[in-house]
């Protein structure tokens, strides 16, 4: 086994369907966070960390994400695609790409914007000859993730699955970040769904295997819902997670160069306005507003706090507030789009229609 060699895997095996409406029409891998595939983000990170050779384990509208994303030359790294002919668990989706792979492996949950620091986590992995290594991420409330307990030196001792109140004994969740050495693959029986969580790590630890529990400070959000997306793209507003990609990275202009602002439209900052959108007299966007590609913002509508998909018309009047509008929707004049509000793609809102989330 060649120790020195890396390769990335992101497990993105389901169909986004804590995402819907956003995702059916666009997977899960390639739904936009300013403007860029959320896929962009993740090959980044790899790729800042010396991880150039990458397999997506896939199976849901893998068309759409390779025309998104094709060999990923564009983002410096070689891309492949493991593609499940059936759900294989997130286990069986780290198996499924077991003959692209060779030696060390990192998985990264399809879920997840992090700017974890994986050359430190791999240095950990190296430093306590660990056979696998999960990303352990403190958070204030871990009652809904399952918890990760590890010894002072940081070997896993045993794994707790959501546990009440008063029976938590640490706060660090497991993060959907892994360096495993390619030899333990074959222990993922390859003819079955598999759960990495509830199956592979549990055996790792049964046999006493050198599994350990790296703890470290970054940035770390898992996307699946609505409200999780949306929050990421106002983090990557307020640049709370480093990134060399996008509008979030340094130096990175907000209003694309070919955006048509008019001198009366007003935009306020922290926000992110795409391709070929224009944006009409007395208009206003911002603050903490994402606007797609080919948007076109009437006279006197007002957008703040939301995220705006590509090629949305929004009439003259309207308001949207904290909200998601995806790809193609008509909003019309004087419509009120309240907090919470999800819209598909082509949804026609009525003129002086007024949505609020379900409570």
């Amino acid at each position: 086994m060649d120790r020195g060699q890396l390769t990335g895997v992101i497990l993105a095996g389901g169909q986004g369907t804590r995402l819907r409406p956003l995702t059916f029409r666009r997977p899960k891998p390639i739904v936009p966070l300013l403007n860029l595939p959320f896929l962009a983000y993740q090959l980044d990170l790899l790729r800042r960390h010396g991880i150039t050779d990458v397999v997506l384990s896939c199976s849901y509208m893998v068309d759409e994400v390779r025309h998104a994303m094709a060999d990923g030359a564009t983002h410096g790294v070689r891309l492949r695609y493991a593609v499940e002919t059936e759900p294989l668990g997130t286990g069986g989706g780290v198996r499924n790409a077991i003959d692209l792979v060779g030696g060390r492996v990192v998985v990264l949950n399809g879920d997840v914007l992090t700017d974890a620091d994986i050359s430190a986590m791999i240095a950990f992995h190296e430093a306590r000859g660990a056979a696998a290594t999960i990303d352990c991420y403190p958070v204030p409330d871990p009652t809904p993730y399952g918890l990760v307990e590890t010894d002072p030196s940081g070997r896993i001792l045993r794994f707790v699955e959501k546990p009440p109140a008063s029976e938590i004994t640490v706060n660090t969740i497991n993060a959907g970040i892994y360096v495993i050495e390619r030899s333990l693959l074959s222990r993922i029986p390859g003819d079955r769904p598999v759960s990495i969580e509830r199956e592979f790590f549990p055996g790792l630890l049964a046999d006493r295997i050198p599994f350990y529990g790296w703890i470290g400070e970054h940035y770390w959000i898992d996307i699946g819902s609505p409200a999780k997306y949306r929050q990421a793209q106002l983090d990557l507003l307020g640049r709370r997670v480093a990134t060399g990609v996008g509008p979030a990275a340094p130096g990175a202009a907000p209003v694309s160069a070919d955006a048509v602002v008019d001198r009366a439209a007003s935009v306020a900052f922290p926000s992110v306005v795409g391709a070929r959108s224009r944006l009409e007299a007395g208009c206003s966007v911002g603050p903490e507003s994402v606007l797609g590609a080919g948007c076109r913002i009437s006279r006197g509508a007002r957008i703040s706090g939301s995220v705006i998909w590509d090629d949305v018309s929004v009439g003259e009047g309207a308001e949207i507030t904290d909200a998601i509008v995806a790809s193609g929707a008509r909003i019309g004049a004087r419509a009120i789009v309240g907090a919470g509000v999800v819209l598909a793609a082509d949804q026609v809102v009525p003129d002086g229609a007024r949505l609020a989330a379900p409570s």
